[in-house]
């Protein structure tokens, strides 16, 4: 991300003429500052409407007091940073004035040019970094807009957008489910990034790849000397995620013992950490997701029927891609120009075979196979244009297991015919020989694929 900082505007405020001319000086050695000065307290606040970043505040005023004033910029905009200057060398008065959200306490002396310089330079950092970090949130959540992050106009992933737009108006339980690589985690950002929590933490949690005992600590957090290796007090997932969003992957594969933990927390919207007494509040929405179907889970007695029924919230079953024939280019064309610019390429496109290809393919690792596929299809082209030899396919999917598949006959018929072709690289009399039926009958199988295409 390039990031260019603006101006920093800070605001002088003394009524001593000398000091007056000391800070405006100091302030405006720096040709990115733009300085305005005020003698009192009054017109500094009438002005605030400017937005300044820094303000140096002397103390004493005419009109009112500095901690007045502290407290008045702190309530308008708490963001702003307050270094006073003063010429009371109390440490009570500083103490006072830090609790109150002074940036910093400047005596009057021989050093408070120096002091100062060094004083705004770290202000300026802290600036700087506020700055890049609302720029970087506001990036990513057009990055997860829901045009961006779910790309597709098939009627499957049409039905999804219309559930994402209900789930975003409400701070309801959302359960996502669909095999491995369909984009659970996408989908649950783009809901969070477009929701009214999208500039509090996301935070994201996979179950399966916690070590069973470490997921309470995990999720809870944990007090200092509660076990071995507890060198010091850590807050948990719910905490870190407090205003914002826990997004819980793999929600099927947690141990039905903490099942229990998460359903009273979820209930009682608290929890106790690890080795702890203390009771702590959280405010969270909370997302999950699984590949498994969590009702057939609770028959098996592995999932709780109470904590299933705690999560259902909206369901949302993402679609396979191989049930998103239509979304398949358009999606890998994503993936394509993106790869390109990421890796400062030019612009590349795919043949008409590429993309036959493509399609024929049945994607068991759906959308993550399918970038995958993409990226690696990018590197190995020679020029602009990616042909089919460059499309290459290193699924894992286990012989028959498109049999779990819930589809007709002909369906059944389609894939194993495409499934044949991709194997023995379009050579119908091979497949003829292989399946044991006429080549006009793949011929005619093609043709109707081709037709529904």
């Amino acid at each position: 991300m390039d990031y260019t900082p603006e101006p920093v505007k800070i605001f002088v405020v003394e009524d001593d003429p000398v000091y007056l001319k000391l800070i405006q000086y100091v302030t405006e050695l720096n040709p990115d500052h733009v300085v305005k000065t005020f003698t009192n307290g009054k017109d500094c606040l009438e002005h605030l409407h400017e937005n300044p970043s820094i303000i140096t505040l002397d103390y004493s005023l005419p009109d009112t007091t500095g901690e007045e004033v502290l407290k008045a910029i702190k309530a308008y905009n708490s963001d702003i940073n307050v270094i006073v200057v003063s010429s009371q060398e109390s440490i009570n008065t500083a103490v006072e004035l830090l609790k109150h959200g002074a940036y910093d306490y400047i005596t009057k002396d021989n050093e408070t040019k120096d002091r100062l310089l060094n004083t705004i330079n770290n202000a300026k950092k802290q600036v700087s970094l506020k700055e890049e970090i609302s720029v970087l949130k506001e990036e990513i959540g057009h990055k997860y807009e829901f045009d961006n992050s779910i790309i597709g106009e098939s009627s499957a992933i049409q039905k999804t957008f219309k559930l994402l737009s209900k789930a975003v108006k409400t701070n309801i339980t959302v359960s996502i489910t669909g095999e491995t690589g369909t984009g659970k985690e996408v989908v649950a950002k783009a809901i969070h990034y477009n929701s009214e929590r999208k500039d509090n933490p996301f935070v994201a949690v996979n179950i399966a790849a916690i070590p069973e005992n470490l997921i309470e600590s995990e999720l809870f957090g944990h007090e200092k000397g509660a076990f071995t290796g507890a060198i010091a007090r850590r807050k948990g997932k719910f905490e870190e995620a407090n205003h914002g969003t826990l997004f819980l992957d793999e929600i099927g594969e947690m141990d039905i013992n903490l099942q229990a933990k998460l359903l009273r927390a979820l209930q009682e919207r608290e929890i106790t950490r690890i080795g702890g007494n203390e009771v702590v509040k959280f405010e969270t929405r909370v997302i999950v997701a699984t590949h498994r179907n969590l009702a057939n889970e609770v028959k098996a007695g592995n999932f709780r029927e109470d904590l299933y029924y705690r999560l259902l919230g909206i369901p949302i079953e993402l679609p396979p891609l191989r049930d998103r024939d239509k979304d398949i280019l358009l999606i890998a064309n994503h993936f394509l120009n993106t790869f390109a610019k990421e890796n400062k390429l030019k612009k590349l496109k795919m043949s008409k075979d590429a993309q036959n290809k493509l399609l024929k393919h049945a994607f068991p690792g759906n959308v993550r196979e399918l970038k995958s596929v993409v990226e690696l299809a990018a590197v190995m082209c020679e020029d602009e244009l990616i042909e089919a030899e460059d499309v290459t396919f290193n699924s894992l999917q286990k012989e028959g297991q498109f049999l779990f598949e819930e589809m007709t006959l002909r369906d059944y018929t389609f894939k194993i015919i495409r499934h044949f072709l991709e194997k023995y690289d379009d050579n119908v009399l091979k497949v003829a020989d292989k399946l044991d039926i006429g080549k006009s009958s793949i011929y005619r199988y093609l043709k109707e694929m081709e037709e529904e295409l």
